[in-house]
């Protein structure tokens, strides 16, 4: 790492990344200007962040820099160069020679970054092949290792399955193998970690840490400021496609000198923020207009649980014989304005428990109750009992009709039309509770970006004003600051309307801020609850302690400098 009395400029011929007032604009029906005089220099072995809030330009700059701005991207720049290369005079097929080899990349998206008729293996292994990285024997070897080195357990078998049978956080370590495979001098990372759980996130950042040492640059996009603390040697800050801040990253997260860095930090969830609001916006109204349903009015007397799950098991059959359990004789208690949090890592129940909170699962044994009377698709419940709960899924895009505009995706559950008197105001209003403005309500959700077909959701998900919400993830793909507003949001509706809230999430950070009560799952079973500050701060069972040993925090040193001792997480 270059140490800090050096200026970026006086070591520019050694660097990996040499760039002076990059501009991008997109031209078309209207003529967007992403990035504007942007200047930024990586060198081997640092560590480069870019944070700021989803249209600020971060992810045009990244996707810059391997070359794929897009083809309707107009790219200038003073200087650009990339690998020693002039990055504005190379054509397709030098990039490809780059791609992979001597950059790697890392989208969020891994759903979408991986092709769907390959398994992940196959994936992996085109890098190796097509860069002659091994040789041909060595390859499913190599491809193994690197899925274990991402965190992938039983890697002989995730390495012959397809993206589609894998869980989010895994497609995105296999994601992060692909990218590595090549060895490359820079890797490019955006938001790599944002689908992990907390101990997968931890050992992913070992990972890029041990890379780095080894003199691997790294570009990291990510709108959480713990990661960013940990890993970043310097740090730019960008707002409305120009850099407000920059500077080594000890100095810009605890000592910022620009407003828009401050209100970043001040919108970071932790224990300490717990009781507080993040957001700087006053409480939004929450009603949502003309409802064709009544919305069951809050009575804080009421001690009936909104939903309960009384011993429910679900175990699924498996190909050779026998079966598995996900959710082994689990029971809960939600109560009208209760925040309830579940935490746990990849494949330890919460998504299938919160299945058969919904009733789209139904349990091979136990039962689930909403205020006292029996869910289950068994019982022939009626609708208005069934509109009582709604959920939040981590996928949005695969819960909307791709055939309805925005505007249509949030008034469905009202039963209304966009051309119904008052309609466009109420989907306004409600867009506008998540930080989304009028303009959306003709828009594709294919043409938003993650963050923002997430803010849809929820916004759906409110139309009703339900008494209980089930939230899978509900803010992980958000920026910092929105993400503060939907979570003071939640607490608003809680509080004032009395929806109960079950929040599954891998981000302790939030969950802590947040949540009243939690749940540790681990292979299905409960193994730990209570009240969150007991159990975030006294863990009694090992597996939660190493959960909350393993939580990013703000660092308030600088990063690691490669050769010197490194102590490792417990």
């Amino acid at each position: 790492m270059v140490p800090d009395d050096v200026s970026p400029d006086a070591s520019a011929a050694d660097a990996l990344v040499a760039i002076r007032n990059l501009d991008v604009r997109f031209t078309g029906r209207r003529e967007v200007h992403a990035v504007r005089g942007i200047s930024l220099t990586i060198r081997p072995g640092e560590a480069v962040a870019i944070v700021g809030e989803s249209g600020s330009g971060k992810s045009v700059t990244s996707r810059s820099i391997v070359g794929l701005a897009g083809d309707n991207a107009q790219v200038s720049a003073d200087e650009f160069s990339v690998v020693g290369r002039d990055a504005l005079r190379l054509r397709e097929g030098q990039w490809r020679d780059i791609r992979g080899r001597r950059i790697g990349f890392v989208l969020q998206d891994a759903l979408t970054s991986l092709d769907p008729l390959r398994t992940v293996g196959r994936e992996i292994a085109e890098t190796l092949r097509t860069h002659r990285i091994v040789s041909r024997r060595e390859i499913p070897g190599r491809v193994d290792e690197l899925l274990r080195e991402a965190g992938i357990p039983d890697a002989e078998v995730r390495s012959r399955q397809y993206p589609h049978q894998l869980s989010g956080g895994l497609r995105q370590r296999a994601l992060i193998a692909s990218a590595l495979a090549g060895k490359p001098e820079l890797l490019i990372a955006d938001e790599p970690t944002t689908a992990l759980d907390v101990t997968v996130q931890a050992q992913i950042l070992d990972l890029l840490e041990a890379k780095k040492e080894e003199g691997t640059a790294l570009l990291l996009v990510s709108h959480d400021l713990a990661v960013v603390s940990r890993i970043a040697d310097r740090v730019l800050v960008m707002h409305d496609g120009v850099v407000v801040e920059e500077g080594p990253t000890a100095t810009v997260l605890t000592d910022p000198a620009d407003p828009y860095t401050r209100s970043l930090l001040a919108a970071v969830p932790s224990a300490s923020t717990r009781g507080t609001r993040l957001s700087s916006t006053s409480p939004v109204p929450i009603s949502t207009g003309p409802a064709t349903t009544k919305p069951v009015p809050f009575d804080d007397t009421d001690s009936t649980p909104v939903l309960e799950a009384v011993g429910v098991t679900k175990r699924y059959p498996l190909p050779g014989g026998g079966s598995r359990t996900a959710v082994d004789d689990v029971s809960l208690t939600l109560a009208p304005g209760q925040k309830l949090g579940i935490v746990g890592e990849s494949g330890s129940g919460k998504s299938t428990l919160a299945r058969l909170l919904l009733d789209l699962t139904l349990p091979d044994e136990g039962e689930i109750r909403i205020g006292g009377l029996p869910w289950s698709k068994k019982e022939g419940v009626d609708a208005d009992l069934r509109r009582q709960v709604q959920f939040i899924s981590q996928d949005p895009l695969g819960s909307f009709d791709p055939r309805y505009s925005i505007g249509e995706i949030v008034a469905e559950p009202l039963g209304i039309r966009l051309r119904t008197p008052g309609a466009r105001e109420a989907v306004a209003e409600l867009l506008g509770s998540v930080g989304l403005d009028a303009s959306f309500i003709d828009a594709s959700p294919r043409r938003l970006s993650g963050g923002q077909r997430q803010r849809v959701a929820i916004a759906r998900a409110l139309a009703l004003e339900p008494r209980a919400l089930i939230c899978d993830e509900p803010v992980s793909a958000l920026d910092v600051s929105i993400q503060a507003q939907v979570l003071d949001l939640f607490s608003d509706l809680a509080e004032r309307t009395g929806t109960a809230l079950v929040f599954i999430s891998h981000d302790l950070g939030v969950v802590h801020h947040l949540v009243d009560q939690v749940l540790v799952m681990r292979y299905g079973r409960l193994i730990e609850s209570g009240d969150v500050d007991d159990v975030f701060t006294n863990p009694l069972h090992p597996y939660t302690q190493d959960l909350v040993a393993a939580i990013p925090r703000l660092a308030t040193t600088a990063p690691h400098q490669p050769g010197s001792p490194r102590r490792l997480p417990a």
